[in-house]
């Protein structure tokens, strides 16, 4: 995880000195052609810079709504998740006495799994033994489930056990694909060319003024850089500094309560 959030980091730092470096560019270009046109600006300059800028706050938008959204389902189904475990271990009290100790049994170590496997996501040398360890334990759970509701004191045992069950299992499928779930790498391409080439115009248009204007360099630069990286973030909310792991708390506490 560490390196993850090196390597984030790393990229966050670069596009924040390429836009420093291509609106640094962008200047000198543009005193080179009003120096040597003896003209003070470009004409259709705005129209061109209009419209880039016009499609990088776009793509930003649609970025960091669609960002936005997928962090929000993956904190709904943390707690999605805790509800159906709590759900399906309630009932197994409608099955027989003998069958009971077993399967609590099993959903302990069945929930000590699921709240191992998110906290190695990052390394698959962690991560697939726990998927792997979580399958082979609702495989367990289910047959003797099945087993259990055939000698049920309930009618309904099976009718109310085994769909909860089902919905347990759903979950946890749901939530390896939603992690998984994110824009195409070349929509990030996109924002990152979109963030350069627009550092170009500007500095290309702050060639007007003679003088370096570091404070609209650096709120330019630094304003952009925060707006992709919060956007990397919460499409990655297990690396960076936004976070979905204080929802792991509803897996813990449904954990606790397994007594």
């Amino acid at each position: 995880m560490q390196a993850t959030l090196i390597e984030g980091m790393i990229t966050i730092a670069g596009l924040l000195l390429g836009m420093v470096l291509f609106l640094e560019t962008g200047r000198r270009i543009g005193l080179r052609i009003i120096t040597k046109g003896k003209v003070r600006t470009v004409a259709g300059l705005g129209v061109v810079e209009g419209a880039l800028l016009g499609l990088m706050g776009l793509v930003i938008a649609f970025t960091f709504s669609g960002a936005a959204s997928r962090f929000d389902a993956r904190r709904n189904q943390i707690v999605e998740e805790a509800n159906d475990i709590g759900t399906a271990y309630l009932r197994i009290d409608l099955l027989p006495e003998a069958a009971r100790p077993q399967l609590r049994e099993d959903f302990r170590l069945y929930v000590d799994s699921r709240i191992e496997t998110y906290r190695t996501l990052l390394t698959i040398a962690g991560t697939f033994p726990e998927l792997d360890k979580s399958k082979a334990i609702q495989g367990r759970i289910w047959e003797e489930a099945i087993a259990a509701t055939r000698d049920a004191p309930h009618p309904q045992a099976a009718l109310l056990l085994l769909p909860s069950l089902n919905a347990m299992f759903d979950i946890a499928n749901t939530r390896a694909w939603a992690t998984q779930l994110h824009p195409p790498p070349a929509v990030f391409v996109l924002l990152g060319t979109l963030a350069l080439f627009c550092s170009l115009l500007a500095g290309f248009s702050m060639a007007e003024g003679k003088a370096r204007s570091w404070i609209h360099i650096a709120a330019f630069a630094v304003i952009l850089t925060l707006t992709v990286y919060v956007i990397l973030d919460m499409e990655y909310p297990r690396v960076g500094f936004i976070r979905v792991d204080a929802f792991d708390k509803a897996l813990v506490d449904v954990r606790a309560d397994m007594r």
